[in-house]
């Protein structure tokens, strides 16, 4: 089924859109937030596009999306209990959320670095800095360091790859799309246990 490769299609479209920028920039703020869908998924495309603006677009996308990190903090330190709380039990993340809390008593800082940098929901972790009121510096440096690099790395693979990558992404896509389905099925059934 040529699913995936159709979406590729579409999202290599909207990232060639004079107003990209702006939608990578929105889509990196909300994200730190509550978006379910990665940064990733539009700087890639748009490094792949204009390869010229890789290094800008890996900017912007680190920059909007430490901000949407300082609003995340924000609403965990200031409003878990009137506003993010019933949206976390709204859509059953309370379990998240209490791992999140483990982890920062186990690891400190260091969890906000492998939230920023990894593919775990790094928007669960920023609110859970704001609920524990965490130290707001390290938080904002922890997460520029992790954000841009993951982004900054991203760009680059993108950049040095061009269209020769685009072409035999293009190729594979719908096979990796289905695998990456698999996997995180595979991941959500372990994960449960």
């Amino acid at each position: 089924m040529k699913l995936f490769s159709r979406l590729y299609q579409g999202v290599m479209q909207w990232s060639r859109h004079r107003h990209a920028s702006y939608y990578l920039s929105g889509t990196a703020f909300i994200e730190s937030i509550f978006w379910p869908i990665p940064v990733d998924v539009m700087l890639a495309p748009m490094a792949l596009g204009k390869p010229d603006k890789a290094w800008r677009y890996a900017m912007l996308a680190t920059l909007f999306s430490v901000l949407g990190a300082l609003f995340g903090y924000a609403l965990g330190y200031a409003l878990w209990d009137p506003v993010v709380q019933p949206l976390v039990e709204a859509v059953g993340y309370q379990d998240k959320i209490g791992v999140a809390e483990q982890w920062f008593q186990q690891w400190g800082i260091g969890v906000i670095f492998i939230a920023s940098f990894t593919p775990i929901p790094y928007k669960v972790f920023t609110v859970t800095a704001g609920l524990m009121h965490m130290a707001l510096l390290p938080f904002l440096l922890t997460s520029l360091v992790g954000r841009g690099l993951r982004f900054f790395l991203v760009a680059g693979l993108m950049r040095w790859g061009g269209e020769k990558m685009e072409r035999k992404l293009m190729h594979y896509i719908d096979v990796l799309g289905w695998l990456c389905i698999v996997l995180a099925v595979v991941a959500y059934f372990w994960l449960r246990k």
